[in-house]
């Protein structure tokens, strides 16, 4: 059987994905990524959100209907939405067959066979379950980089937050485990390994009794193979000196440091759950860009959680106006039900929110643009991406750009090189938010 695979939300679900599309290939299952020619179908959804609960249920809608037609034999969803509305699913949308937990994607190959031979298992474990699944991975994002899931769940529980309803609790994966799994990914060929968890900076405190964050890239370093180590989803109350100082002398550690904080108003992250202040951020940036003068902060804003004052959002604006993230999202809150944010007063009219997460994106595109045209002349080691079709130009990106959500370095040479390559370029021009850069040759 083909089968149709779909995954939606985070890079922590495409892991999942992956390692999902291993036991199926392991079982015999193929895969393809075209609906008309596709048996079957696996949807990964993500539920973190309104508009990604949506579009979880719209991709399902649209399948349902090739399940209906007889085009599917098997339509099974996995993921966040399935862990949260397992029963909604399936009476809604009947075509479905099977729906698997968040910590039930070793059962996904016995879903599938079980559907194809007349029955409907749902599988389901505790939300406390070992986060280890030492399988093979099918790598989705062109080889070259991977994403290593190192810790499952959150015990932060902020107000506006689902994640440890559907994860469960923080737990850690066992360093051996994610040593092995990252040398599997290096033997296959990838060079840029990118940690992820629902919060990086706390890993291996629930197994070791400390955080081990330091440890955990000290080994990753070693590995033959690996170039880049790249740290995403870091709370800024969680890093320690001793984080800051391996990310500044582990030279395989990108300086690109991804810290959400949702807000500067006090205010705000009290009611929102946060264990930070204004000054505690002001203070951690401070001691970053310090120790690592070239660092590139990443981080993400929330607009309109309920309460929140034109005051509020004033004192969040100027304090982007000072910082001058290098990278910044911003998201219009989005009211989930069983979260304690939802049931508060004063909720913000969704006009406001909007408008709010405007003005901080164009604020912040102001300060992009003024920070990258600082890039111009400075020599960089630029990852290839690929090639513009019938162009002497490249696709690459420097340590400044994680995949998907950054910019990219456009290399203009009539050189031949392969996805994957790392070359020494010249920035030579800045646009928005990309480079232009022309190659070094030494």
């Amino acid at each position: 059987m083909k089968i149709l695979p779909v995954s939606l939300g985070c890079d922590k679900n495409l892991v999942d994905s992956e390692k999902m599309l291993g036991i199926l290939a392991d079982r015999g299952y193929a895969f393809t990524d075209d609906e008309e020619e596709a048996e079957g179908a696996l949807v990964n959804t993500c539920c973190f959100i309104g508009d990604a609960k949506e579009e979880s249920i719209q991709t399902l809608l649209r399948l349902a209907e090739l399940r209906k037609s007889g085009q599917l034999k098997a339509l099974v969803v996995g993921g966040c939405l399935s862990q949260r509305y397992q029963e909604q699913i399936r009476e809604e949308i009947p075509e479905v067959d099977a729906c698997i937990g968040t910590m039930a994607i070793t059962a996904v190959a016995d879903t599938f066979d079980a559907v194809l031979a007349g029955r409907s298992e749902n599988h389901y474990e505790p939300l406390s379950s070992d986060p280890t699944v030492e399988t093979r991975r099918i790598v989705t994002t062109g080889g070259h980089f991977a994403y290593l899931k190192i810790a499952e769940g959150c015990d932060k529980n902020c107000t506006y937050c689902i994640i440890p309803k559907v994860r469960g609790p923080y737990r850690s994966v066992p360093m051996e485990a994610l040593l092995r799994e990252a040398a599997e990914l290096a033997s296959a060929g990838v060079k840029e390994l990118i940690l992820v968890a629902q919060e990086t900076t706390i890993y291996g405190k629930d197994l070791y009794g400390k955080k081990s964050l330091p440890e955990l890239l000290h080994a990753l370093c070693g590995i033959e193979g690996i170039e880049w180590i790249r740290i995403l989803y870091g709370y800024p109350e969680e890093l320690t000196e001793e984080i800051i100082e391996t990310i500044a002398t582990e030279p395989k550690i990108c300086h690109y440091l991804d810290l959400p904080i949702q807000s500067a108003s006090d205010r705000i992250l009290r009611a929102m759950g946060r264990r930070t202040s204004q000054q505690s951020l002001r203070e951690v940036i401070g001691r970053l860009r310090e120790r690592i003068p070239d660092i590139c902060l990443r981080t993400t804003l929330i607009a309109g959680f309920p309460g929140e004052t034109q005051e509020d959002f004033e004192e969040t604006y100027r304090f982007v106006n000072e910082m001058e993230f290098d990278r910044l999202g911003v998201f219009a809150y989005s009211q989930e039900e069983d979260t304690k944010a939802a049931l508060l007063p004063d909720q913000v009219p969704e006009e406001v929110k909007e408008s709010r997460r405007e003005e901080l994106m164009e604020l912040q595109q102001a300060v992009v643009f003024d920070r990258i045209e600082e890039m111009i002349g400075r020599e960089l080691t630029v990852m290839v991406e690929g090639k513009v079709a019938d162009e002497d130009v490249y696709v690459t990106r420097t340590y400044r750009d994680a995949p998907d959500v950054d910019g990219y370095l456009f290399l203009h040479t009539d050189a031949t090189f392969n996805t994957g390559d790392f070359v020494k370029v010249k920035v030579t021009q800045a646009r928005e938010y990309d480079l232009v850069g022309e190659l070094i040759n030494d």
